[in-house]
């Protein structure tokens, strides 16, 4: 059973569990997430957690042994083109299903996620992380939304997500594990628009520990936001985007620390990390990225982009004080992203289609926003 904790430290950085007020009243709706909405995003991984081909591994081989067909090396997450892909395509299912219970499509997700989600699946995909030349599979991207796949399971109230939960925790502690492991060996962070950058995996990882009640977690991160981030000033994000960007590195850090500070202080801290947010509530201070091309797998990244930075400027601006004059011109520039390519989650390339879906019922069922 999970379990929520308050957890005090004597730390420069006290750790909240703040979720904040995410929309101010005078803000235009959020995109929202109806049933034929929920419907669209299902059917996209529904047609592709199963489908092994294409596929692009990151698989280090030791031999010819090795050479085998992906679902045989991750039997449980083969399909979506890449693992970390098929991973947060399963918490697409159950994130849904848990929301749309009597939807049509909620009979199919489940028959996919007990297919996926068997112990035999799980013990194979830990053997797999566990083979030589693998300590850094997935790191951090994947192994964050493996934990948010458990994190959803283990908040379900349902016979069947108790079953998948049981069978997915070996992996769950193994990833978990591997960031213990890893982020004290790490110097510096990881400042980049695509997989490896460290703010977005931790944004989820504190998700996660909030949630499981990991306080080893909640005391490393606190230890790498100050160590990496609490002292930042001024980030570039007038160079924002790269060409193929998904996530944004100034974005993405403030939405982590507004995780890690309590509102007066992230507050302060976003004044001089990002000070030239306005407010007057207008939208254009950040544009959204422009996609040239949806059928190119690193040119649509910037619909996924839009999408992530919709979802980060709501989590900074729910981390700010009710009263903070630039939550309006967050929640404005967030609404003009959503607006930009939500329309392009369609499946009309699978270059986007095995992936975007997620990133748009990450934003529309505001699962950064909950704890």
């Amino acid at each position: 059973m999970m379990r929520r904790i308050a957890i005090a430290l004597a730390a420069t950085v006290p750790l909240t569990l703040h979720a904040g007020t995410p929309n101010p009243a005078h803000a235009p709706p959020a995109p929202s997430l109806d049933a034929a909405a929920a419907a669209r995003f299902a059917k996209l991984a529904l047609d592709c957690v199963h489908q092994e081909y294409p596929n692009k591994i990151a698989h280090v081989m030791q031999s010819d042994a090795d050479a085998k067909p992906p679902r045989e090396l991750t039997p449980a997450f083969y399909g979506c083109y890449d693992w970390h892909s098929s991973v947060h395509g399963h918490w697409l299912l159950v994130r849904l299903t848990k929301q749309f219970p009597e939807a049509p499509f909620a009979a199919e997700a489940r028959a996919a996620l007990a297919k996926s989600l068997t112990a035999d699946n799980i013990r194979a995909e830990v053997a797999y992380l566990r083979g030589p030349g693998r300590s850094s599979f997935e790191r951090p991207y994947g192994l964050a939304w493996l934990l948010q796949l458990a994190r959803e399971l283990e908040t379900w109230d349902d016979p069947q997500a108790r079953e998948w939960a049981q069978a997915i925790a070996p992996l769950e502690v193994e990833s978990a594990q591997r960031f213990m492991t890893w982020l004290p060996k790490l110097h510096y962070p990881i400042r980049v628009g695509e997989h490896s950058q460290t703010a977005f995996a931790f944004g989820l990882l504190f998700d996660w520990a909030a949630a499981s009640g990991d306080v080893g977690v909640m005391r490393l991160l606190d230890d790498r936001a100050r160590a990496y981030y609490l002292a930042d000033r001024n980030c570039p994000i007038a160079y924002e985007p790269s060409g193929e960007d998904f996530l944004s590195p100034c974005l993405g850090e403030a939405d982590f620390m507004r995780r890690m500070l309590p509102p007066a202080q992230f507050a302060s801290w976003l004044s001089r990390f990002l000070p030239g947010i306005p407010t007057d509530g207008r939208s254009d201070w950040l544009a959204p990225g422009v996609v040239t091309d949806r059928s190119d797998p690193k040119l649509a990244h910037i619909d996924g982009l839009n999408l992530s930075r919709a979802w980060m400027l709501e989590g900074i601006a729910s981390g700010l004080p009710a009263g903070d004059k630039r939550r309006a011109a967050l929640i404005a520039a967030a609404r003009a992203h959503a607006q930009a390519s939500l329309p392009a989650v369609t499946g009309e390339h699978y270059e986007g289609g095995h992936w975007l879906g997620t990133f748009a019922v990450y934003l529309t069922s505001e699962a950064g926003l909950q704890r």
